[in-house]
């Protein structure tokens, strides 16, 4: 995706292949913004999991699930959003990448009511002990500044319905408990230490 549009000579080869630049173009000049609305807010405030595209120096790419309770992602300005990243398995894959190559994209999905919207963007890791406190259970926060925000057809999106949240999920008043795998043998004594924010 080229820095001042949605396409590059990759995307408008195959357009001109299957004829389809012209739709291309409309669905640009039609759904394609870089400023968040107060339905892009809404709708993102009430997804409760979404699917995070990362790469590396490389450019070797990763994707990763990430899920919360609804509301754990968060419009923070027009062109702000924020998530946290909570306690896993120590890989840092996602968050690494972020650190030598900040662009990244998200893709929110409403399974129940079939939607979905991609958000691209720049990303940077905040550890700021003000916004750390306002997302219960994170380690970092990452926020995203959007360059490419919009809206894909739900046509292939299989309805499901949620079943239930995570109980692993972090929420106020809740301590999740310790996945099983961290108490295998074979893991537990390679977990991290406490970190300094939990020494008295």
């Amino acid at each position: 995706m080229s820095p001042d549009g949605m396409y590059h000579e990759g995307s408008r080869e195959l357009q001109d292949r299957f004829d389809s630049r012209r739709i291309a173009d409309r669905l640009e000049s039609v759904t394609h913004h870089a400023t968040f609305t107060e339905d892009d807010r809404r709708f993102i405030e009430r997804c409760s999991m979404f699917f995070l595209a990362t790469a590396d120096a490389q450019g070797w790419p990763d994707c990763s699930y990430k899920g919360g309770e609804p509301g754990f992602v968060r419009v923070l300005d027009d062109h702000t959003l924020a998530f946290p990243s909570y306690d896993g398995n120590g890989m840092f894959r996602s968050l690494g990448n972020v650190l030598v190559n900040p662009k990244l994209g998200l893709l929110f999905i409403d399974f129940e009511h079939p939607n979905r919207m991609r958000v691209n963007g720049t990303a940077s890791l905040a550890d700021d002990a003000d916004l750390l406190a306002s997302f219960e259970g994170a380690q970092l926060v990452v926020t995203v500044h959007a360059q490419h925000i919009f809206p894909n057809c739900p046509r292939y999106i299989h309805r499901m319905a949620l079943v239930e949240h995570s109980e692993y999920g972090p929420r106020a008043g809740h301590v999740p408990p310790t996945p099983e795998w961290k108490q295998m043998d074979v893991f537990r004594d390679y977990l991290p230490g406490p970190s300094s924010a939990d020494a008295p």
